[in-house]
Parts: C-alpha cells; structure tokens; sequence
C-alpha cells in the first residue's frame, strides 16, 4: 500500500511543506530577537532518547534530534527524516524512504542504520532503558523476547535495506504504528558517537545531533542552552537561532521572573489563572493536555500491607475531593478524575464508573465503610507516607489530601524530594504512595492503558492482574479496540491501583509575540523549529 492509500487509511495528513518549519505569514515584521526562553520544573535527568523518561526532556530532545516523523500544529503527522511509507498489504511491514538532505550536526548523513541502532539499543537488556517496553507496546517484531534478554537485539524487526530505506516489522497490524514515531525513544543515534564516549557522549561538546538544534550548555537543574543548527535539513526555514530551557523548582519563582521578561513561556501556580487571565488576557492561556495526575499505591511485596487491601484502596480514592483539588487549588481549566485515561484522548469512550456520579457525602460515607470493615478508623490510624516531588502546586494538592483524610483515621505524612530520587525511589519500590502524572505518549487510549500491564516499563506500583493483561493484548488485533479500553478502565475503577486526581490543563503564560506554538493539539507537542517572535 503506497504512502497515499496508508495515510488516507490511517487518517493521517501530510502537511504541505509550509508546515516544516515556522509558517509566517505573508507581512509579519519579526523582531531582530529570534530567541525562545521556556521553563522547567525539574532538572533532566537524561539528554539520551533512548534513557529519558521526562515529558520536560522530551521537550528538549525533540528540538535536538528528530524521528521519522513529527506533529503539526493539529496533531497530524508530517514527514520529518522519513519523506514517506510504504505499507504493505497484510499490514506487517512499514518501508519508509528517509530524506537524502538530512544530515547529522557533524556533517555525516543520517542513514536507516542509525534508526537501526538507536531501536536495538533501546530494547537491549544492558541499556537498561525505562522506555525498552516502548518496542513492545509498537509491536515490532521479536521486540519482546529482545527486551526479555531470550534473543539478541539483532534479531528485532527493524533493518537497513540501504542508507535511506528502513523496512520496520511487527507483529499485528496496529492502525496507530505511525503516530508511535514521534516519541523522542524512537529518534536515531550515532553507534559511533556513543562507542567513543559512553555515558559522555550527551556533553555539549561530544554530543551529535540531528534535529533542528544543537546543544551548546547543559548546566544540571539550571539551563539549557541550543543553537540553531546550519546543517539541519529545513535550516532555511527555522526562523528561532536559539533556545534556552531554564529550571526553576519553585513556580511562582518561576512567574516573577516571566513577568520580568526573562522568560517567554512559564505554567501559572495553582489558583492563579483567574487574576492572571484578567490582567493579561492576551498571555494566560488554558488547553486541554493529554495527561493524567494520580497518587500511585505500592501494591509490590515492599509495600505496606494495607494497600493490599482493595476497600482500603477504594477508600483512599473516594475520599479524594477532586472538587477542592480543581476549583479551589488549581482553578486552571483541569478536570476532575476518575478514571486514568485523559478525557479527550481521541476516540476514547469514557466508562460508567459509579462513584464518579456520587456526591463527595457519599464517597466520604463510604470510604468509611470500607476502612471500618478492613479495621481502619479514628480509633486504629492507617499511617501511610506520600512521596511528591518538588513543587508547590504539588505540595498544595498533598497538603489537601491530608485534610481529607484524617477525619477517616488516615495519618498522611508528607515526603519531598527532588525529582531524580522522587523517580528512583518508584522504580525501586521504595514509597507506600507516590504523586505521579503520565502524558500521553501518542493520541490513543493504549499509551495510558498499556502502563498499567504486568510487562510496563511504569508500573511501578506493580498493579497485576491477568484479565487486564489479557485486554490490552487483544486490544492490539482487535479491528475496534475502544471496547476493549473501556473494559480495561472499568478493571482499573474496581481494583483501584492509583489514585486518580485530576486530568490536565496546559495552563500558561505566553509572550504575546511568540508565534508558532500549537493550540489544537492535545498533545502540546512543539517543535523551535516553527516558532517565530514578531517585532512588538
């Protein structure tokens, strides 16, 4: 099936080239100043594709490199290294013909090898990455046994058929494959580079990249630092000459020093939106964004016994006031949670989940209930601990979360931690409970879903159950999974694993004479790439 028929089947658009690089219309006058200066809440812990873990990572490495395809504006997909697919009649194997023009920052071409080796090495055991299951969950060949160290990562279904053609294999037809491409485990890597250098080799001055911009400074958990690169394939066109990711730990910090024109985009603080969309109409900002907030529980051997208990869990999750948490905390356009998956995730039918149409009385009444027949009330305490890493709007939800459960016996102590260690400490199991948030990876239910399976390279609280397992595998060869999704929620509302809190927003403020950056999109995927400031 060549490249019209796949996308027209897939629902997919190819943008016209004006959607390469920043689109600006005909009589802008652009500022001299063509630089972009975003905020970060946390230090990156890694500058790898194939090891970074972090939505604010992914942020960066998308501007550093660049995957077979990237987003517009809409969320559709354009061609990016990959000029087009092929796709071939049963649905098991992409060709796609890389664009001879691009190049790697050093000069070399980018060759189909190089995607080759960044997807082997992500789906080797000795890479260690958190993102292995990636390749699974893609459905590339062999990917599983791979990743399980049963066969070499020679053996995944990705070759080389010459410097410009990658022939991918999997193993069910997946409608969704392509849009899975513009994660940032997916973008391509240098094997020599990273032979010569090992973990060094993400230092500015070894790092080779192939995306619109180089990285010039990485100062741990306080900037970033990108130059435009002159060898990118659409240079001519990208209009930004630099980036700069500054960290800030504390938001309303981070606000001040927006308002003081050293930053052009920064989240507003919890409570903040309604003053701030008054004052300045034309740089406050409220968008859907695909991702969830939860409170994580350790069901793993190393967590506390009561979590074990599903009433407990259900009582932990019903005395959540979502109500408070979004419309006297937060106030930034977020909806309340119930379930996991973001409510405009595309085609996702949200389920009928009972205690999402109770009062918050009721839930309280029965949360109740529960904790007294598991032998937990006023009288005999449940002492449970909650990890959150380092943010007020964090801190402000946790502190809420005290209030409303200590009139049920529930004694939540506090723990803040910076992010690294906050993410160390999940992966190892180390917490009872655990603020955590998943953006959506790609636009379809399965990337929220497929984290809760026993095979996730996330599901730290190790949350097991074979009839959710077997869902979300046959949700792959199912020709309409959204049933199958709908189930898959249902399972996770009755053993209740998380905590859901609330669904996002993407709350900020913007300069006004930053241009480019998307607004249709849930996703929020932005690239340096198509922003431009216009003279004021």
């Amino acid at each position: 099936m060549k490249l019209t028929t796949a996308l027209s089947a897939l629902a997919l658009l190819v943008a016209a080239p004006t959607a390469f690089a920043a689109d600006v219309p005909e009589g802008t006058v652009l500022s001299e100043n063509q630089t972009y200066t975003f905020w970060l809440l946390d230090a990156i812990k890694s500058m790898d594709p194939q090891i970074n873990t972090d939505v604010e990572g992914s942020d960066v490495l998308r501007n550093l490199f660049e995957g077979l395809y990237n987003e517009d504006a809409k969320g559709a997909l354009v061609p990016a290294v990959a000029l087009s697919h092929d796709l071939s009649e049963d649905g098991l194997t992409y060709t796609f013909h890389l664009r001879p023009e691009a190049v790697w920052s050093d000069g070399k071409p980018v060759s189909a090898g190089d995607f080759v080796y960044a997807w082997r090495r992500l789906a080797d055991p000795e890479t260690a990455s958190e993102y292995a299951w990636y390749m699974e969950l893609m459905q590339v060949k062999n990917a599983a046994k791979v990743t399980a160290g049963e066969v070499p990562p020679s053996e995944l279904g990705v070759k080389a058929i010459d410097d410009h053609t990658l022939e991918v294999t999997i193993e069910t037809p997946l409608p969704y494959f392509p849009q899975m491409l513009v994660h940032a485990s997916t973008f391509p890597a240098r094997q020599d580079v990273i032979e010569k250098f090992g973990s060094d080799w993400t230092k500015p001055e070894n790092m080779v990249t192939n995306g619109a911009y180089t990285l010039t400074e990485h100062i741990l958990g306080e900037r970033v630092e990108m130059d435009k690169s002159d060898t990118y394939w659409d240079a001519d066109k990208t209009v930004m000459t630099h980036l700069t990711a500054l960290t800030v730990n504390d938001l309303n910090q981070a606000l001040t020093r927006y308002l003081a024109g050293e930053l052009d985009r920064v989240n507003i603080p919890a409570g903040q939106y309604p003053r701030l969309k008054k004052e300045y109409p034309d740089e406050a900002t409220s968008l859907p964004y695909s991702c969830s907030y939860i409170y994580m529980m350790n069901l793993s051997d190393k967590g506390p016994e009561a979590l074990k208990d599903v009433r407990v869990r259900k009582a932990l999750s019903y005395a959540m006031n979502r109500d408070v948490v979004v419309n006297n905390i937060l106030q930034g356009g977020q909806h309340p949670a119930y379930n996991w998956t973001h409510w405009a995730t595309a085609g996702f039918e949200m389920p009928e989940i009972d205690y999402a149409g109770w009062t918050q009385e009721e839930r309280n009444e029965k949360a109740k209930e529960l904790l007294a027949e598991a032998g937990y009330g006023p009288d005999n305490p449940l002492d449970l601990t909650l990890n959150y890493n380092t943010s007020d709007d964090h801190k402000k939800i946790a502190i809420a979360a005290q209030q409303f459960y200590r009139p049920l016996g529930i004694n939540l102590t506090l723990n803040n931690m910076e992010w690294k260690v906050h993410t160390d400490k999940m992966q190892s199991q180390d917490f009872d409970m655990a603020r955590y948030a998943w953006c959506g990876d790609y636009n379809e239910a399965s990337t929220y879903l497929d984290l809760f399976t026993s095979y996730s390279g996330h599901n730290s609280g190790k949350f097991y159950s074979e009839e959710y397992d077997a869902l979300m595998k046959e949700s792959k060869t199912a020709e309409n999974p959204q049933p199958l999704y709908t189930q898959a929620e249902q399972i996770l509302a009755e053993e209740m694993p998380v905590v859901p809190i609330y669904h996002y927003a993407k709350v900020d403020m913007i300069s006004s004479d930053i241009k480019g950056l998307p607004t249709e999109n849930v996703m929020q995927t932005w690239y340096g790439k198509d922003l431009y400031r216009v003279a004021e």
